[in-house]
């Protein structure tokens, strides 16, 4: 009989203390069917999204993996314990487990730092002489996964595309970003043709469009237009993430969209430029942002974007005034974040060397409440301003006029559409005090 081993994508709790649960997961993460990949073929794997799935605590499985982001970290200590009570060996990934190791080796036999790839293997081995190691850090020298079992996760309440990555890393060094903090300026490129693999594999299972997971995929021109010329003929849409200055590159873009791009999510993070100079970020100009973010959509292609408030440069009235920004700018799907310092970045030993951490509770730390002591307003007043924010962007009259009120909308109506649902169910988790997250 095959050995088991149970991978858990946990769900954050709300406000009232009940695990978030959705009807579906239209954004769903790779690392999951990506580790089942690196996993012997002697070993069963289960696959657990808890948004959309219960966690079935009489598994079989004698090892149980968690994956957590920052925001779910309670949750994910929480069913750590749970396994640990009932001898199952339990692992711990993410990047909050990655920058806080020490912290994780508290709920679980094992920790991951950074990149799984290497470190899988060889803790399986260790596994089966029963000496595993606390912690396995082993950073990737290339990057070149296997075909992630897509098939184990196809079957769920996701929505109509499947994650495939290019890339990992990013060449900037933003004091903020996690990713800044555990890369430091490498970024790894797959070859083309693996990319082109998963997204054959992607089309295969009868998926028509893949969310492009890579934190800068225009930061290398050469590739870009290999891997858009190689998509073509697929006629697969797609989706992903990069610097609005890829409005400065007409001609990129139009080969971005001729490849099938349909949509852009752009980390604009602040519209007073003095804030994003201070998070490390000068070489992102707020005086273009109308204007390339314009050239973008007049391509035919959509926008989104994350923001942060609670900078050194940001006030009551510029927090006030990026509501504005945005519904003029008919943002199709915005996200804000209130700057938290996260443990082992930059910005957090800036705020912790000038005694600036207000609450010093790491495992709070969610994204929504302000845990630092901005210059210009009391932590309550951000966390205040922060909600009145996104209740202002996500009004019924603002939603209509930035989905549906702009020319995007006949540019393609069906993505427009579901724009429009994100929006309306972004409204719904706001006015249940939860920030809206990718879904």
């Amino acid at each position: 009989m095959k050995k088991k081993i149970l991978l858990i994508q946990p769900s954050p709790y709300a406000p009232d203390g009940n695990v978030i649960k959705k009807k579906r997961l239209n954004f769903v993460g790779l690392s999951l069917p990506l580790i089942a990949a690196l996993t012997p073929d002697n070993y069963e794997m289960e696959l657990i999204y808890e948004t959309i799935e219960e966690i079935p605590w009489h598994t079989e499985a004698e090892i149980v993996g968690i994956s957590s982001m920052g925001h779910g970290v309670h949750r994910t200590i929480d069913i750590a314990r749970g396994f640990k009570a009932l001898g199952k060996t339990v692992v711990l990934g993410g990047y909050m487990v990655s920058l806080l190791p020490e912290e994780g080796l508290k709920y679980a036999d094992a920790v991951f730092v950074g990149d799984v790839e290497t470190s899988w293997g060889i803790f399986l081995s260790d596994y089966e002489t029963g000496l595993i190691k606390p912690v396995y850090d082993m950073p990737l020298k290339n990057y070149s996964p296997p075909l992630p079992r897509y098939e184990l996760i196809a079957n769920k309440k996701i929505g109509s595309f499947l994650p495939v990555q290019a890339g990992r890393g990013c060449v900037n060094h933003c004091s903020f970003c996690s990713v800044a903090c555990l890369y430091q300026g490498r970024y790894l490129k797959r070859p083309v043709d693996e990319v082109m693999r998963d997204i054959k594999e992607v089309r295969r299972l009868g998926y028509k469009q893949f969310l492009l997971l890579d934190d800068n995929i225009f930061s290398d021109r050469v590739y870009t237009k290999a891997l858009c010329e190689a998509n073509k003929p697929l006629k697969m849409k797609w989706m992903t993430q990069c610097t609005v200055t890829i409005g400065d590159d007409v001609e990129l873009l139009r080969l971005i969209k001729d490849s099938g791009c349909i949509a852009l999510s752009f980390g604009l993070e602040s519209i007073t430029q003095s804030s994003l100079d201070g998070m490390d970020k000068p070489w992102a100009k707020v005086s273009e942002y109308e204007r390339l973010i314009g050239v973008v959509r007049d391509e035919g292609i959509q926008v989104s974007t994350e923001m942060v408030v609670g900078a050194d440069g940001d006030t009551l009235e510029s927090i006030k005034n990026t509501a504005k920004f945005i519904n003029d700018l008919k943002i199709a799907v915005p996200r804000f974040y209130i700057l938290t310092p996260i443990p082992g970045t930059l910005f957090f030993h800036q705020m912790s060397d000038e005694n600036r951490i207000y609450n010093k509770d790491i495992y709070s730390y969610n994204g929504a409440e302000a845990v630092h002591i901005p210059k210009n307003m009391s932590p309550q007043e951000l966390t205040d301003a922060y909600w009145a924010l996104y209740k202002e962007v996500f009004s019924y009259k603002n939603i209509i006029k930035r989905t549906v009120f702009q020319k995007g909308f006949f540019v393609n109506p069906l993505l427009s559409v579901f724009y429009l649902y994100i929006n309306l169910y972004y409204r719904y988790q706001i006015n249940r005090g939860i920030t809206p997250n990718i879904i």
